[in-house]
């Protein structure tokens, strides 16, 4: 994929629990948990996402 050690994370919504988002992060450069606020299909609407690890 290229340089530096990229691992791949799970954005998990707050209010249903659902694993809605996947993306990848560095975890020497960010090392606080990612947050941000992205759209639920399951409520319709938007809400916070926090990031979760996955099973690689």
């Amino acid at each position: 994929m290229g340089n530096g050690i990229r691992i791949k994370i799970g954005l998990k919504c707050q209010e249903s629990g659902d694993i809605n988002y996947t993306t990848y992060k560095n975890p020497k450069t960010h090392t606080e948990k990612f947050e941000v606020t992205k759209y639920s299909p399951k409520l319709r609407k938007h809400t916070l996402h926090k990031e979760v690890k996955l099973k690689s």
